[in-house]
């Protein structure tokens, strides 16, 4: 390809993202709010911009052939604040492909999206929205923005329910985990499958315990390799026991589940940031 554009590059997860992307094109333009990110990789550009205007990201789609957008809150927050990241920016991030006749998103979606399921439950990608927060209540907003776009404006995109790309720290990790590798190849995937039309796939890695099934997203060729089994007997002996009464323990979004809307989850999920840097 000849043009890539990443969104959140300053984030935890877009920092894997960058080194990747760059060798699948002859020119990644990576872009956050942030004012630096570091060293650049030899075919990659930063531009700093806000999600929340649409004009920047117009002329940054601009000659792009696909996006990929990881650039949000990343946590459940107050709606004042997921409303111009979360929605807007994500509306403006799939007008800015239509206007440039960018093919396909790539785009960062949640389990939050379904976080209110029980867990024994084996749910598919094709299940009903039921968000555990504002945060996964955005994710359900631009999967919904994803289908239209694809529907009305022949916009393809592949909307990826991730579970957790983080460090193993809890239980609840070794069913959701998804491994840094995994991400890099579900990432890739999504972008070189020839055709997706609308797409949705669990971002997991090859947990025995994971709790989602993603059969009908085969297609996309995503075979993760990692499996959280490897932290098993550390994580089992060193934690307390699950409650069987409590939501945050038994749904898929955790502790999401349970805290009240607009408050932070992510400091209850022991996540380690592990950037990677340049």
């Amino acid at each position: 390809m000849k043009k890539l554009v990443l969104t959140g590059a300053a984030g935890r997860l877009g920092s894997y993202l960058r080194e990747p992307l760059s060798k699948l094109c002859d020119e990644l333009v990576t872009t956050d709010r942030a004012a630096d990110i570091g060293k650049l990789y030899p075919n990659e550009r930063y531009v700093q911009a806000d999600l929340a205007d649409l004009a920047p990201m117009v002329d940054l789609l601009q000659g792009a052939d696909m996006v990929v957008h990881f650039g949000a809150i990343g946590d459940e927050a107050p709606w004042d604040q997921i409303l111009p990241s979360n929605i807007v920016g994500a509306y403006n991030i799939w007008e800015a492909a239509y206007q440039n006749k960018v093919r396909r998103v790539v785009y960062a979606s949640s389990i939050h999206a379904v976080g209110m399921y029980p867990k024994n439950q084996f749910i598919g990608t094709d299940v009903p929205h039921r968000p555990d927060t504002f945060y996964g209540l955005a994710k359900c907003f631009a999967e919904d923005l994803a289908s239209l776009y694809w529907e009305k404006r022949g916009v393809e995109s592949v909307c990826m329910r991730i579970l957790s790309a983080a460090n193993v720290g809890n239980p609840r990790a070794l069913g959701s985990w998804l491994s840094y590798d995994d991400l890099i190849h579900l990432v890739e995937r999504s972008i070189d499958t020839p055709v997706t039309g609308f797409t949705i796939v669990y971002g997991v890695s090859n947990n025995d315990r994971a709790p989602v099934d993603n059969a009908k997203a085969h297609y996309l060729g995503y075979r993760p390799k990692d499996n959280a089994e490897q932290f098993a007997a550390q994580m089992l002996a060193t934690s307390a026991p699950l409650n069987p009464q409590d939501l945050s323990d038994m749904c898929h979004g955790g502790p999401f589940a349970t805290i009240p809307l607009g408050e932070s989850a992510a400091s209850k999920l022991n996540i380690v940031d592990d950037s990677k840097k340049t």
